[in-house]
Order: C-alpha cells, then sequence, then structure tokens
C-alpha cells in the first residue's frame, strides 16, 4: 500500500482500530514484545548514507583532470630525459593534492544529524507503567508521553492531548504552529492532521499521550533523509570548467608539440627520435603546471573570505559556483524571515498602537500617534494587554548571553504576546500576584480559543478569553470602549470585521481579547463549563502578528536583483502568507503567480517549466516538491542556489547546485546537505558570498590570461631555434621553463587570486554556463597581446648580450660563458616582463593607478619573491648548473629593471584609449 494511504488510515481510522492494527494498547507493550519489535523494526534512528572513504576521499585530490595531465607530464618529462623536471612536476601535484584534501577536510564538519535531533531519552508506557527508555529503543506500537519541550520521537497518532500544539516549521516550513487533537481533521498542507505528529518536531505547548506507528528510516523524517542520501553528488560547474580548460590546454599542447617535431626534422634535421624528445619538452612546456595549484590556493583565499563574511564553505570549489548563481530558491521562514511570532499593532475600536522592536527584543515599544504610551495611560490598551499575558501558558526567559535569544517555553505565539506586554510596560508575575489563576479552559482547534479564570477581588472573578477573531467576537455581546463597557453594535461588529480584513490582507494575522467579570458568591467557577463561560463576553481588541522580515532583507533583495538573479520563495506556509511577505521586501511583484503544492502536484512538466520562466511563488509545498523545483530549474539551464533550515529543505539543499544552510536555527540535516553554512543566518551574507564567487571567478580568469602569458615567450625561443635550422642556439632550457612556470609564477598568481572585487560586479548579470575560461578575451590578451611583447623583449635581451660580446660579427654562442648569460637574461626578462603583466592583469579597463598601484600588497610580495629567486639561481653554484644560469653584469640587470615600466604604459595606454571609448 502507498505510504501516504498508510499514514491516512492511522489518522482516520478510530483509535480502537489503530491499536488492534498494531498489537497493542493503552498499557503500551511488554518489555518482552518491544525487544521482539526492536530486533525487528531496528533502532529507532535515523541511518546515514554511506559517507565516503577516507582514502576515497584522499585520493580523488589526484586524479582531476587536471593532476592526470601533470601526473602525464611529469612522466613526459622523465622519458624525456629531465628526470629533476618530471620529479618537481610530480611534486607539484602531490603538494597541491594534500593541500586540497586538508581544506576540505577541515572545512566539512562531520556531524550526525538527525540523530542529534532525536530526544535522547522518552517516557514510554511499558508493561502498563511509565518507564523511562532510550528514544532509539522505541518501537512502533509503544505508546509515549509528551509535554511542552519535547521533541517527538516517532511518528504516532494522539491518544488523549490537551491544548496540545506543536511546532512542525522544521519539517513543513509553517511558522505558526499546529494545533493537535484526538480527532481527526486533514488540515491544510502537509503533514497537517490534527491527530498525528511526527518525528523530529517539537512540543510547543500541552500535555499528550500517542501511539508510535512509524520509527527510524520509516518515520516522514527518515523518508525525506532517503530522499537527500539517494542523490548523486554532480560535479561543480569549476570542476567542469576547469576538465574543459584542461582538454584544451592538452589539445592546444600536443598540436604545438607535433608541429615542433615536424619543424625539428625539416629545419634542423633532426632525426625522429630526437625530434621526438624535443617535441615532449615542448609540450611540457606549453602545459601550465602552476595553474591547479593556483586555482586551489585562490579558491582557499576565497574560503577565508568568505569566512570572515559568515559564510563556512564545506568545498572549495563551491566558491566559484556561487558567482554564475541565477536563481535562489529560498525558504520563508527563518531565512526571509526571522521565524519570531511578532506583535505589529494592537488595535480597539478608538485606537491603533504600534509595537515596535523586532522578534523577541523587549527593547521596543507600544506606541500611539508616534508618542510612547504606558499601558496604564489608555484602559482600553491595559485591559487587553492584561488579557494577553494572563491569558497565557507560555514563559519567556532571558538569554544568557549577551545578545542572544531568549529561550521560549510554550509557543512563539504567546511568546510574542508576553513580550508584547514587555514593551508596555506590564509585569506580569506582580499582576498574577494580584489576580491569582484559578482554572484553565485550555485552547483547542474546534473552539480556537482559550480562557483563564482570575481571583478578581473579594466578591468576584474574571474570565479572561483570547483566540481567533471570528471564534471570540461570535462570543461577545459588550465592547469595552475608553474603559466604559456598552453593548456590542451591529456597526461595531462591523468596523472590527472590516479591521480585521484589511489586517489579514496585509498577511497579519489576528487575536482577538475579550473578558467577563462573574459574581463569586453566585457562580461556582468549577462547575463552568466552556460554553457556559465563554459566552457574554465583553469584547476589547485585536492584537495582530507576523512573523517579520530580516532587516536587512529588503537591501539583499535589491542587490540580488541589480546582479540579474531571480529570486524564488518556496516555503510550506499558507499562500496569502508567502506572497504578501514576497511583495513587502521587494521578492515579487503583486502580480506574481502563488502555486500551491496541491496544483503543483497537477501541473505536467512542461507547465511547471514554464510557469518557472515567470513571478512565482511557490505555498504550501511537501519537501519532495522543493526537490522538483530545484530540478526543473536546472532543467531549464539556471544555476540554483537553494537555502533552508529545515528538514524539508534538505533534498532542494542537495539537489541545487549550491545549497546554502542556516547555520544559527538551522537543523543538522540542511547543513549537512548544504555546501555553504552561514554562521549569522543572515540572508545578506548570500548576497556576500555571491559577490565573491563572482570575484572569485573573475580573478581566476585574470591570473590565467597571466600564467598563459609566459608560454609564449617560454616557446618563441624554440621556434626561432627551429626557423633558423638550428643557427640561432636554443635561447631557453626546459628547466627554465620550469622556473617560471613553478617559480617565479606562483606567487603573483596567487595575489591575482585575491584582488579586491570590483565595483560593478554586482550589477552585472550572472556569468552564463556557455562562457568558458579560455574565451576569446583571454586567448588575445595572453597569446597575442602581453605574450607576443613578452616574447620580443625576451629575444632582445638574447641578442643584448650577444651584442655585447661581437655578434653580428662573431656567431651566436651555443655554449660556454656568454650562451650561459644569454640564456640566462632570456629567463630573468620574461619573470620580468611577468612583473608588468601581473600589474596589468589586476584590471580590464580601469587604469591601475585608479585602482591604487600598491592596494594589492600580495601581488607586490610575489614581485619581490620572484626576483630573489631569480637572483638566487644566478648566483648559488649547485643551482646554475641545474637551470643552466650564471651571474649577470650590472647593465644586465639595469636592463632587467627598466623593463617593466614601459610595458605598464602601454597596456595603461591601451585602457586609456579604450575607457575613453566607452
Amino acid at each position: 500500500m502507498d505510504e501516504n494511504k498508510i499514514r491516512e488510515l492511522y489518522a482516520q481510522n478510530d483509535i480502537s482500530e489503530v491499536f488492534t492494527n498494531l498489537q497493542s494498547s493503552t498499557d503500551g507493550l511488554s518489555s518482552e514484545e518491544a525487544a521482539s519489535r526492536l530486533e525487528k523494526y531496528g533502532p529507532n534512528q535515523i541511518q546515514k548514507a554511506k559517507e565516503e572513504s577516507e582514502w576515497k576521499a584522499f585520493f580523488k585530490n589526484f586524479i582531476s583532470m587536471m593532476a592526470i595531465l601533470l601526473w602525464v607530464s611529469g612522466a613526459v618529462a622523465m622519458f624525456s630525459g629531465t628526470l629533476e623536471l618530471g620529479i618537481a612536476i610530480w611534486l607539484v601535484n602531490i603538494i597541491n593534492g594534500l593541500f586540497s584534501f586538508w581544506q576540505e577536510r577541515a572545512a566539512k564538519k562531520a556531524t550526525d544529524a538527525l540523530n542529534n535531533m532525536l530526544p535522547t531519552y522518552v517516557e514510554a508506557i511499558r508493561d502498563g507503567k511509565k518507564v523511562q527508555i532510550d528514544a532509539k529503543e522505541l518501537v512502533p506500537g509503544d505508546v509515549f508521553v509528551l509535554q511542552a519541550g519535547n521533541s517527538i520521537p516517532a511518528d504516532a497518532r494522539l491518544i488523549s492531548a490537551s491544548s496540545m500544539q506543536v511546532d512542525q516549521s522544521a519539517l513543513n516550513g509553517e511558522s505558526v504552529p499546529e494545533s493537535k487533537t484526538t480527532d481527526y481533521s486533514p488540515g491544510e498542507g502537509s503533514y497537517a492532521e490534527t491527530n498525528l505528529v511526527y518525528s523530529g518536531t517539537t512540543v510547543g505547548a500541552g500535555t499528550a499521550r500517542a501511539i508510535a506507528f512509524a520509527t527510524g528510516m520509516n518515520t516522514e523524517f527518515g523518508k525525506i533523509a532517503k530522499l537527500t542520501q539517494k542523490q548523486n553528488k554532480v560535479d561543480s560547474p569549476l570542476t567542469q570548467e576547469l576538465n574543459r580548460l584542461t582538454k584544451q590546454l592538452s589539445i592546444i599542447a600536443v598540436s604545438i608539440g607535433i608541429v615542433f617535431m615536424i619543424a625539428a626534422i625539416a629545419f634542423v634535421k633532426y632525426p625522429f627520435a630526437k625530434a621526438f624528445i624535443f617535441a615532449l619538452g615542448m609540450i611540457v612546456a606549453f602545459i601550465p603546471e602552476g595553474l591547479l595549484p593556483t586555482v586551489t590556493l585562490s579558491l582557499a583565499q576565497g574560503v577565508k573570505r568568505m569566512a570572515k563574511k559568515h559564510a563556512l564553505v564545506k568545498e572549495l570549489n563551491s566558491v566559484e559556483t556561487l558567482g554564475e548563481t541565477t536563481v535562489i530558491c529560498s525558504d520563508k521562514t527563518g531565512t526571509l524571515t526571522q521565524n519570531q511570532m511578532t506583535i505589529h499593532y494592537i488595535w480597539t475600536l478608538k485606537n491603533e498602537f504600534q509595537v515596535t522592536g523586532n522578534g523577541y527584543e523587549n527593547n521596543g515599544q507600544v506606541e500611539l500617534n508616534k508618542k510612547q504610551l504606558w499601558y496604564e495611560e489608555n484602559p482600553d490598551l491595559h485591559k487587553l494587554v492584561q488579557i494577553a499575558s494572563l491569558d497565557n501558558d507560555t514563559a519567556v526567559q532571558p538569554s544568557k548571553t549577551k545578545g542572544g535569544k531568549p529561550k521560549i517555553l510554550g509557543t512563539p505565539t504567546e511568546a510574542s504576546l508576553i513580550i508584547m506586554a514587555e514593551k508596555a510596560g506590564f509585569d506580569r508575575q506582580k499582576v498574577l500576584v494580584k489576580y491569582p489563576r484559578l482554572r484553565e479552559l485550555p485552547f483547542d482547534s474546534d473552539r480556537k480559543r482559550m480562557s483563564t479564570i482570575h481571583r478578581w477581588n473579594d466578591t468576584q472573578d474574571i474570565i479572561f478569553t483570547k483566540g481567533s477573531f471570528s471564534d471570540v467576537i461570535k462570543q461577545c455581546d459588550q465592547i469595552q470602549v475608553d474603559g466604559e463597557v456598552r453593548s456590542l453594535t451591529e456597526d461595531d461588529r462591523n468596523v472590527a470585521d472590516k479591521c480585521n480584513a484589511e489586517y489579514a490582507a496585509k498577511g497579519l494575522r489576528s487575536m482577538a481579547m475579550a473578558y467577563r467579570i462573574i459574581d463569586s458568591k453566585d457562580t461556582d467557577i468549577n462547575k463552568l463549563t466552556i460554553e457556559t463561560a465563554e459566552e457574554h463576553l465583553v469584547f476589547v481588541g485585536l492584537t495582530t502578528m507576523s512573523d517579520p522580515p530580516r532587516p536587512e532583507i529588503y537591501n539583499a533583495v535589491k542587490r540580488c536583483h541589480e546582479a540579474g538573479i531571480k529570486i524564488i520563495m518556496v516555503t510550506g506556509d499558507s499562500k496569502l502568507t508567502a506572497k504578501t511577505v514576497a511583495v513587502q521586501i521587494g521578492l515579487t511583484s503583486d502580480k506574481a503567480r502563488v502555486i500551491s503544492g496541491d496544483e503543483l502536484n497537477k501541473m505536467s512538466d512542461d507547465e511547471l517549466r514554464e510557469a518557472l520562466k515567470g513571478e512565482v511563488i511557490f505555498a504550501r509545498v511537501a519537501p519532495e516538491q522543493k526537490y522538483k523545483v530545484v530540478k526543473t530549474l536546472q532543467e531549464n539551464g539556471e544555476i540554483v542556489a537553494s537555502t533552508g533550515d529545515g528538514v524539508n529543505d534538505a533534498p532542494a539543499l542537495k539537489q541545487a547546485d549550491i545549497g546554502i544552510a542556516m547555520g544559527m536555527t538551522g537543523t543538522d540535516v540542511a547543513k549537512d546537505a548544504a555546501n555553504i553554512i552561514l554562521t549569522d543566518d543572515n540572508f545578506a551574507s548570500i548576497v556576500a558570498a555571491i559577490e565573491e564567487g563572482r570575484a572569485v571567478y573573475s580573478n581566476i580568469r585574470k591570473f590565467l590570461t597571466y600564467i598563459l602569458t609566459s608560454n609564449v615567450p617560454e616557446a618563441f625561443p624554440s621556434i626561432l631555434f627551429l626557423l633558423s635550422g638550428g643557427l640561432i642556439p636554443l635561447p631557453m632550457t626546459v628547466m627554465q621553463i620550469l622556473t617560471v612556470d613553478l617559480g617565479t609564477d606562483m606567487l603573483p598568481a596567487l595575489g591575482l587570486g585575491g584582488e579586491p572585487v570590483d565595483p560593478d560586479v554586482m550589477k552585472q548579470p550572472p556569468r552564463k554556463r556557455s562562457e568558458h575560461l579560455l574565451n576569446r578575451s583571454v586567448i588575445v590578451k595572453a597569446f597575442l597581446w602581453y605574450g607576443l611583447i613578452s616574447s620580443i623583449i625576451s629575444i632582445c635581451a638574447y641578442f643584448f648580450v650577444n651584442m655585447q660580446n661581437g655578434w653580428p660579427k662573431v656567431a651566436l654562442a651555443s655554449s660556454g660563458s656568454v650562451y650561459m648569460r644569454a640564456t640566462t637574461m632570456v629567463l630573468g626578462a620574461i619573470i620580468f616582463s611577468q612583473i608588468a603583466n601581473v600589474l596589468n592583469c589586476r584590471t580590464n579597463k580601469v587604469s591601475i593607478f585608479k585602482k591604487g598601484l600598491f592596494s594589492n600588497r600580495n601581488i607586490w610580495y610575489g614581485i619581490i619573491f620572484e626576483i630573489l629567486l631569480f637572483l638566487v639561481l644566478t648566483v648559488t653554484p649547485g643551482l646554475q648548473q641545474l637551470f643552466n644560469t650564471t651571474r649577470l653584469m650590472p647593465i644586465d640587470w639595469l636592463f632587467l629593471f627598466c623593463l617593466p615600466i614601459p610595458l605598464v604604459i602601454i597596456d595603461e595606454i591601451k585602457k586609456w584609449l579604450l575607457y575613453r571609448e566607452k
């Protein structure tokens, strides 16, 4: 039978049938039967998906496309006779793999997500007696006890319930607690059956007994975990892009190697074997060995910067993926809103009072006409606050830490009334001493009211009643106005009804307050029924509440829209609430289409794809439906970031290109499924993280341009050697090429990786997936502009040394001190040209002087390092032999230090011309 049908049967069948089906009774199970069922069903815990082994996680860092290319390059280098080169390339691969493994392991916290949410112990009925057992030992058929504050350990049918309210926001995203009774009603939305409670949710108020019908992975909680675990992990867009880049560079390198081999045979008359080894050397030269470690370290820098902006990144590649996000699927409760019910207005027939302060802050005020008003100054306000505070079972305990949230013992709705009273200056404990509670008529979902009876004076008692507007006002025949009680007229009802409708249209939830004074001598309060107590009430007014948007959300949404990022609300809340909040914070216009979960079930895939192209909001959706929305968006070609904090968000978080979980209020399940965790639960941090992601990609492209630039002057000497038929001795060796790729280029490239974000990066549309790292702009800049200029300069440096030694009258030296000095100058010319190139690559159109020549100190540290490294290679005897270098003359150093100046000036002129044209 379908699992949903089974759930319906447990909800709709008579409780006696439930006992029969589960072979249990009100006395619970026997210890022997419980042990037998534990053996059959297994422990009541969520089984985590089989995790990737440490060894597999370790080795995956050494088998990416770029890593494989480097392994092959190292082997080729060894095969061609340059053992040192091969070893060096392999060491780079090993160091990079170790760093990636360490970084990802440090960032990802291994947490047993679902088990941490289940209670450790539960009070069960075994052998007819109450016993405390480990929650893992609970089995189907067990009867257990619930009270306020308990986490619910299993999916269960209620046997008895008193004022039972359950916070199901972690499961369904609904911000308002669900009222639970023993009577069946289907409710609205997912998991809304009034007589069923679900594992992982929390009792907000009341007490109950329940019989478990599903435990462990068979609970709704477990099914969501299964859905999350089944999803296969896909490569991030950056991984895919690097794989593509690796293939492109491999094709380029092999093609150039083939051309060079043919040229060596044709022009220099090399035998095939020698030409082949020469070509292998050129293939190694054209593979940017430093690219992979530079990308990895740049991403690590991005991780650190994002951590400072309250975004914890679990995997390095997730940083860049944020930068190309086109759609954010956002939960409402706790993500866009504060997940704290807050009173906004108090309404009486004569006045409307505004309550300031967000969430559970008690430093706000109650204001009338923008003037702080103490409740004693207005008798109607006084009475309403009195009812709200005393007809209340919730306690609010101040936070023990500075700036922390208070602890709520009860329901968020009643907590908002307590905080409202405090803002009005009402001392609840002091007043309770004066008017002690005598009896309570608990809330139930049928009448939607709650009443408490208090001692008023020596001869009178008072009944305080609160509840939904329509259910309270129909019990009223009087109204208090300016402290005086009179008959409630039809006009009064119409005014109140109109006011309530206006609040509802704004997405605010109303709660009405009323009271009745009775003669204690004539009426025995213990004999009062709900019907006789809650009649002939005096209507006082309304409080209106909502889960308010986060203060920073307005600007965050605006910045997303400016950046071309669409935000789609996907929530378990009602359609009216969802749309009201979406319009209020600027997420959508009032014309947005709101699709409920039921409507979504009836839509075809094509209809959903079409709906997602316009303004749309999803309300009352189930977890698998959130997952479906995310997947359909991806099928539409969108790069999706999904945010959330509840268990219900986990499947969508894992399916999304980027899953973003709330760190403070988020469940461990959500954090486990996400790629990024916001440590401050601030939606604005998502925008900052997207900005950082865009900056990271831009910087990767900058240092890709910089690294590829040096390939041209590295290859140019070999081209001259081939085209001259060997008359121009090879001006640069393979080990010198490696010096640039893995030595001098590395730190400046890392400095580019930390280049500050461009001011207009969030005013540009997201990068298209079809726009690749190695695009036309990079090729033109690297090969035809910077690379060509550097090649000319490096060859000039070669001939500069030979001219000082008699060339062209004397043949070019092919060995000896002059040759060594000439090749050293070629290496030096490339290094000093790269000093200019790294500065030029910092900006595309804006002058480097406008951005600040010294604003990126890491680049200058890299420049100093490469100059010192070059100096060490030229003066250290052992290194001189290894890298074919020698000491340079003072005039050589003067030549090299002057090189960057004209290169920067030339590029500045180019940028000025382009910038002026724009």
